[in-house]
């Protein structure tokens, strides 16, 4: 049976955006070859980190949230560890409440950025300089 797990990783900053991308579709084709089903990606782009990983103050964060068979799980982490590229990785197994919180989540930002496109952004008018 299929669980739904969520993996957060931090690539080195020293990536061009070419490396980034070809290690995120790495792991992204590591899961779909093996049968996972990708419900969300998000790329949250280069962050400071709360310590130094690695001598490094920033990195990459990646985002992935899939549906896997559990004995997925070992040979993906083990496929972190390998690389390089990779600083740091957190796989977690979401519960039906992490789930449901999520597409709600995800639902809230849909509609908010559909809201923001409905409204043009005002005209600003220069006020006239006073003299």
């Amino acid at each position: 049976m299929q669980k739904q797990y969520e993996t957060v990783f931090i690539m080195t900053p020293v990536l061009s955006e070419d490396q980034m991308k070809e290690t995120v579709e790495k792991f992204r084709r590591f899961l779909t070859e093996r049968g996972a089903e990708f419900v969300h990606e998000e790329n949250w782009g280069l962050r400071k980190l709360a310590y130094p990983i690695q001598k490094k103050s920033t990195g990459f964060y990646q985002l992935f949230e899939f549906k896997a068979e559990p004995d997925v799980i070992r040979p993906y982490e083990t496929e972190f560890k390998r690389d390089e590229r990779i600083m740091r990785y957190l796989t977690v197994a979401l519960d039906k409440y992490a789930v449901a919180y999520n597409e709600k989540k995800r639902a809230k930002k849909a509609s908010a950025s559909a809201e923001d496109e409905k409204h043009e952004p005002e005209e600003i008018i220069p006020s006239a300089p006073i003299e």
